[in-house]
Formats: C-alpha cells, structure tokens, sequence
C-alpha cells in the first residue's frame, strides 16, 4: 500500500513538474520580461505568506486528522485559518515594502491565502491516504495555472491579470476537492484550543517560512536593485534549474550534465528575451543545487535523528543572511549574474553551516572516499559533455537529446568502473537471479 501511494505521488510530482516547465515555455513567450517578473515576485511573495498562514496546522492536520479515530479537527483547521487570515493587513504592508506595487500587492495577498487553503484542502486528503485525490488537485491546479495564464495572455497579457489567474486556478482546485476534504465540517472557535494549537505549530510555522524567505530573498535584491524584468529574467532561469533537476531526483551528476547543457536547454524552452541571462545564470544555479543536495538530504537527517530542532532554524538563517548580503554585494557589482553567484555562496555556506552543527547533532558519517569517486565520476562526465558539445554543430534540441544520452551512458560506465554504489555485485547478482529464475521456467515444476 505504502508503495502504491509513493508510486501515485511522485507521478503527480513529475506531471506538475513537466506542467510547470510548459508554463515557463509559454508564459516566456507570451510576457513580457517586465511583466513575467511582476508575476515571479507576486508568487515569490504569496509562497511565504502562504507557508505562514497554513504552517500552524500542519501537525495537527498530518497526526489528528490521520488517525481517523472519530475525532474532526477539521473544524479548528477552518476557524485557525480564518483567524490568521486577519494577518493580510500586515502582509500588505510588508509587501509594498519589499517593492510590490499596492496592487500587485493586494493580488498576492490573494493568492497566499488561495494557495494556503489549497495546501491544507490536500493535506487533509493527503492524511486519509487518497492519493488520486491528491494528484487530482495538484493536476488541476497546474492545469489551471498554465490554461488560464494563457487565457490571460491573449486578453490582457500583464503581470497583475497573471497574479489573478493563478489566484483562480487554485479557487478552482480547492472547488473540486471541497468534496472530499470539507465536506460536513462545523466551525469550532475554542479559545483554549486555538492557543494550543498556535503553541504547537509556532517551530514548524517559524522554520518553513524562514526556508520560503531563503527561496525567494534574492528576486527582490534584483527587482529594488536593477529592476523587476531582470528579476524576471533571473527567476525564469531559476525555476528551469528547479523544476528540471526535480525529474532526475536532483542528483549531484544531474546538476553537473544539466549545467554543461544549460544554454541548449535555455534556448528550447524559454523565450528570446529571457536567454541570454539564463545561458550566464543557470551552470551556476545548477552547481549550487549540489549543495542544497549535500545540506538538505543528508546533513539535516542529523538534526532529524537527534531532535535538535533548532539547528534548522539556525541554517535556515545562515543561508538567508548570506544570500541577502551577497546578493546586495555582487548584484551591484556584477548585475542579474551576480545574483547567481550569491545563491551559490550563500548555498556552500550553509552546507559549511550544516556540517559544523551535525557534529554537535547526529554525527552523520562522511565517506570521504565514495563521496570523491562520485564527484570524480561526475567531473568526467561533465568534460566528457562539454568537449563533445564544443563540436557538435545541430540544433539546440538535438543537441540536448544528444548531449543528455552521452552523459547518462558515459556516467553509468564510469559508476561501473568505479563501483559506485557496489554496483559491480548489484549487477551481478541481478544477472544471477535472472539467470535462476530462466532456468527454473525452463525446467518447469517438478511432478
């Protein structure tokens, strides 16, 4: 069962995510820079607040509403979330002062709340288990964004209508799941037990906001900096980065390949005025990916396995304050790229930041010797690509489809020679037990 619900989830994951590259694809080229950054920064915007208005619930939804014990918390959920809705004044205001515009500001605002109560529609479905259920939400609402953005873009093609149609397209999502989520839910304003529940949700809502901010922290240093269509720019490249390296599992030879054929990839997917930024920003995102691999799935397993909560909150913080000071530094320098270069900065630093506090955490081992026959591996692969590129005169698809299968094969032949991963016995005994299991057809049962 568990399996079937894995399996269900990261399908809807990799739809969404081949959604969300169609969207930029489109939405490249149908706004313009200055409009599609207006749109990036009122999503970046509206992705903190959301994180902040349905963080407070998520312990309660993911352990109350999964036992399924008789006991409805959804009710408190609702009167919660209306009540830290009454924040949206204050958002506002934080919102014109990051550089938003009054009324783009009041559109993202809307979207937050769309998108925190989407959130928690499909968490409450996600905890009963009902994973079709889930990956219907997530499609339509992809769906919605990409249709309706289009829409948009053949009527009034603007930042601001952009904002509104995503704010839509989650309105419609939450209508089709309403159903199965909320359906007989009753209003429950306990004051006792809204304290409580504010008191449990305050770590978890504290340490997603925080990551939010670090996602985003670095589009509005470029917009109040050099300008929203830079930003737009910068952030186009950065989403390609992100939703690309979410297909192969964000492996460390993934992002090597993905930044030696980052300007194909710019060229075949984003617009004309988006790629000459994207061709300079994405080798360095991609690099950069390698160390949110190393920080975020390994190194935080050690605060994970001893309790040490508060050592997310202090990385988490290390890579804000890093991002943000170089961000101001070299973006002022070196423009949009130097934006790029700060996210990797500000990445190695809180993997540096991580390793330090695990040794006070969990100590997680750290097998120097593998760890170096993996990147050695991917270091070859990635010249390996990139001299090939150097002569290869084809189109950029072409030359994507050409230079992505060079460096699978020739990465997966180096994983053998080096016996990455034992991979050597792993092949072997699979070529045995296929071998038992041929031969044991062929002679058929015994009688």
């Amino acid at each position: 069962m568990l399996i079937g619900q894995a399996s269900i989830n990261l399908t809807a994951n990799i739809l969404s995510a081949l959604l969300g590259l169609l969207s930029v694809f489109v939405f490249t080229r149908l706004f313009s820079p200055h409009d599609y950054g207006t749109y990036l920064l009122g999503t970046g915007f509206a992705s903190v607040i959301s994180v902040f208005l349905a963080g407070w619930f998520r312990n309660l939804v993911l352990s109350g509403h999964a036992r399924n014990d008789g006991t409805d918390v959804r009710g408190l959920v609702a009167s919660g979330f209306l009540l830290s809705c009454l924040t949206a004044p204050i958002a506002y205001g934080l919102g014109v002062l990051t550089g938003l515009g009054a009324a783009a500001a009041v559109a993202a605002i809307a979207l937050s709340i769309a998108i925190a109560f989407f959130d928690l529609t499909q968490d409450l479905i996600r905890a009963r288990l009902r994973a079709f259920a889930v990956m219907r939400g997530t499609l339509v609402r992809s769906a919605g964004v990409l249709c309706l953005g289009v829409l948009v873009a053949l009527v009034s093609p603007t930042g601001l209508v952009l904002l509104l149609s995503s704010t839509a397209a989650c309105l419609i999502a939450i209508l089709v799941q309403s159903r199965t989520a909320w359906r007989g839910t009753m209003m429950v304003f306990d004051r006792a037990d809204l304290a409580a529940l504010a008191r449990q949700g305050l770590p978890l809502t504290v340490s997603l906001t925080l990551l939010a901010v670090s996602s985003v922290a670095d589009r509005f240093v470029i917009a109040n900096l050099v300008g929203a269509a830079d930003a737009g720019r910068y952030v186009a490249a950065l989403d390609l980065v992100r939703q690309t390296l979410m297909l192969p599992a964000m492996s460390a030879a993934a992002a090597l390949g993905f930044a030696m054929i980052s300007a194909h990839v710019a060229n075949v997917v984003l617009g004309a005025d988006f790629r000459e930024i994207a061709a300079q920003t994405m080798p360095i995102v991609a690099v950069a990916v390698i160390f949110q691999i190393l920080t975020q799935q390994y190194l935080h397993a050690s605060f994970l396995l001893s309790g040490r909560n508060s050592f997310y909150l202090i990385n988490t913080a290390s890579i804000i304050v890093a991002n943000v000071i170089l961000s101001c530094v070299l973006v002022e320098s070196h423009g949009t790229v130097g934006a790029a270069w700060a996210r990797l900065g500000a990445d190695a630093i809180g993997f540096l930041c991580a390793l330090v506090l695990s040794r006070s955490a969990f100590p997680v081992p750290l097998p120097a010797g593998r760890l170096a026959l993996v990147m050695i591996a991917a270091l070859i692969m990635a010249l390996m690509v990139g001299a090939l590129d150097r002569h290869l005169h084809v189109g950029d698809l072409t030359a994507c489809i050409v230079l992505a299968c060079t460096g699978f094969c020739s990465y997966a032949a180096l994983c053998w020679l080096f016996d990455i991963s034992r991979l050597r016995g792993r092949l072997k005994s699979g070529v045995a037990l296929l071998r038992t299991k041929r031969a044991n057809l062929t002679i058929g049962p015994s009688p």
